[in-house]
């Protein structure tokens, strides 16, 4: 089993090498949507020590895309980082006050920017 994991794990970091930029956008917002997912759940269950990890993996990723944003575009950049920021506020304070409705919000947010990125970029 420890063979099928390493050759699994080789061929995902592999296909995430040969994707376009525009698809690795997609697949960030793609990322925090799902770890939100997981954090809501811990905040449900309780699990204070996996709500943490999964909302710190989505804070990661809104860091990253604040990162790697190219402020020669424009106000678009300067927009998107202020949104940004304001994604990890709201995650912060999910983290802080165990208040799944803050990562609802996110969630709205980040559901959004997927669908104009998607139209935008026509990524399947």
């Amino acid at each position: 089993m420890y063979n099928n994991n390493l050759a699994y794990n080789t061929y995902r970091q592999n296909d995430i090498v040969v994707e376009s930029p525009a698809k690795l956008i997609q697949m960030m917002y793609e990322g925090i949507l799902r770890f939100n997912m997981q954090a809501k759940r811990c905040i449900e269950t309780g699990d204070i020590e996996k709500r943490t990890y999964w909302i710190n993996r989505s804070s990661a990723v809104v860091t990253e895309l604040i990162n790697i944003l190219d402020y020669s575009h424009g106000d678009v950049a300067h927009y998107l980082a202020g949104l940004y920021t304001y994604q990890l506020q709201l995650l912060m304070e999910a983290a802080l006050h165990q208040d799944s409705t803050k990562i609802d919000e996110v969630n709205n947010v980040i559901k959004g920017l997927l669908e104009a990125w998607k139209d935008s970029t026509n990524v399947a």
